[in-house]
């Protein structure tokens, strides 16, 4: 099974195009659920394939509004190579979707984008191997946090353990929910404006003070940020969670993520949460 018959072709994909703005992308990956955008720019030779933008660029860059900086390259792949082989270059370089480019023009052309999802979709399909059970591929590591963390420490923990989930604990620290990336994406907000810094120190006592906030004089300073509600992390999260056991298949997992419409499945053994099958953990197993 080649690419091509995985991918989704140029006409289906939804781009940005320089120049433009985070607005752009930012109101693309809110409507969508993508969790990253390729860039593309007119040119007198055709269209050319530029790059990607994800939602880490966005949140990690508030201050930048111009996608050309924005944006990154990334690795690519052509429509003619074995699912399979892009598959593992997807897990060896941790990409979650790879440009299909044809560079046999005067300028890289983008022929459609071939994404995880497509990939966990043939395994779930059968037409590439499925057999392994998860529980030979799962992650024992796994990204918590609790229920009453405020959603903006939440993102940090996620961002800082470099995966797009949080696994929610109650009191007890049972599993109680699960908080994603797209959790988070959803309720973004782009703020612009002025900030009156003041000469106020942050209560000693304040929940959740981790760090001192220094005075620095009363002066404006220009902002443009990326604003998360404070709330807590259960009014964000799900609370159903699908979960899955040791044994079962590859295959059946990916039906699972599918169906669910899903990144994540927590792996449990009885009551106990044991580990993590991610999407990406099944192209371990190709």
């Amino acid at each position: 099974m080649n690419v091509a018959d995985a991918m989704t072709p140029r006409s289906e994909v939804v781009t940005v195009e320089l120049p433009g703005t985070r607005d752009d992308v930012l109101e693309y990956l809110q409507e969508r659920g993508f969790s990253s955008v390729p860039v593309v720019k007119s040119t007198d030779d055709g269209e050319e394939y530029r790059g990607l933008i994800s939602r880490d660029d966005l949140i990690e860059h508030p201050d930048e509004d111009q996608l050309a900086i924005l944006m990154r390259e990334v690795p690519t792949t052509t429509a003619d190579t074995s699912l399979e082989d892009a598959a593992r270059m997807m897990a060896s370089e941790g990409a979650r979707r790879v440009p299909v480019v044809d560079e046999s023009g005067d300028v890289p052309e983008l022929k459609g984008i071939v994404t995880v999802t497509d990939v966990v979709r043939a395994i779930a399909r059968g037409d590439i191997d499925g057999e392994t059970a998860v529980g030979e591929l799962a992650a024992t590591d796994v990204n918590a946090t609790y229920v009453g963390t405020p959603l903006t420490v939440a993102e940090r923990e996620i961002f800082y353990a470099n995966v797009p989930y949080a696994i929610a604990l109650d009191d007890d620290g049972r599993m109680a929910g699960i908080l994603t990336e797209v959790d988070i994406i959803d309720v973004a907000r782009v703020v612009e404006g002025e900030d009156d810094t003041g000469e106020s120190l942050a209560d000693e006592d304040d929940e959740w003070m981790w760090e001192g906030i220094k005075a620095v004089g009363n002066r404006y300073l220009p902002t443009r940020n990326v604003e998360l509600p404070n709330e807590p992390v259960h009014e964000f999260m799900s609370d159903d969670v699908v979960t899955i056991s040791r044994k079962k298949s590859a295959k059946e997992a990916a039906q699972m993520l599918i169906s669910n419409d899903i990144e994540q499945i927590p792996l449990v053994s009885g009551d106990s949460l044991v580990g993590v099958v991610r999407d990406v953990n099944l192209l371990a197993a190709l």
